[in-house]
């Protein structure tokens, strides 16, 4: 068995005071997250809403589900009674579906917005400007049970550190405009979700609270 324990130690030796770790176990066994689970961590992030449900159903209740991944509007009801953070809302549409949603089980769901800076086409995500927009035409203060907590974005899957830095500098810029203009009383809009198990350290020094971790604490994923 992939040395979990071990792994997840390593990585949250790494991260400094304030910087939380969405231990992402898309794909992995139940066994591997009870084993990071007896380790202390809480927060996992996955992307698919069937096997996300199988595994609220088994695993501990106290656990805090983060759903990652690109969300579709019809499979937002099936996670909205149980999901604490949706880290990947790319349209008003989506944030208007999950406050519905939300609304039918008297709860109020975090989410964070996510910024297309990424050179790459395959990258879900708003542009800054368009961001910007959203925020600014301000349809979203209408929406009672949806809570948007801060921002996420990915950067390129390059080797080119100075360029991954670059990507997540703009978006940590961006936050400080956002929570300046549309946030400033608002304790709760302080996330910034960036770096992965391949630039998490990166992304700590780009003012990351927030890093998303698989492969290099659960090894090689499982389809």
């Amino acid at each position: 068995m992939y040395d979990v324990a071990k792994n997840l130690h390593e990585v949250l030796r790494d991260l400094p005071d304030g910087v939380k770790l969405v231990a992402i176990s898309k794909f992995h066994p139940n066994e591997y997250i009870e084993v990071a689970y007896n380790e202390g961590q809480r927060i996992f992030g996955e992307s698919q809403e069937q096997e996300l449900s199988r595994k609220v159903d088994t695993l501990p209740k106290d656990i805090e589900w983060h759903f990652i991944g690109h969300l579709q509007t019809n499979k937002v009801k099936y996670i909205a009674p149980y999901i604490s953070m949706i880290e990947a809302v790319d349209s008003l549409k989506l944030l208007k579906e999950i406050n519905k949603q939300a609304a039918k089980h008297n709860r109020v769901i975090n989410v964070l917005l996510e910024l297309h800076i990424a050179e790459e086409e395959s990258k879900y995500g708003f542009s800054p400007d368009a961001c910007r927009q959203l925020l600014e035409e301000g349809e979203w203060k209408n929406l009672r049970n949806v809570h948007i907590v801060g921002l996420m974005m990915m950067a390129s899957n390059v080797d080119d550190q100075e360029q991954i830095r670059r990507e997540m500098t703009i978006a940590a810029d961006l936050f400080d405009e956002l929570k300046a203009k549309y946030f400033a009383d608002d304790a709760d809009f302080k996330e910034r979700s960036w770096g992965m198990s391949h630039d998490y350290k990166i992304a700590v020094e780009c003012r990351s609270t927030m890093v998303r971790v698989g492969t290099t604490i659960f090894g090689p994923r499982i389809y």
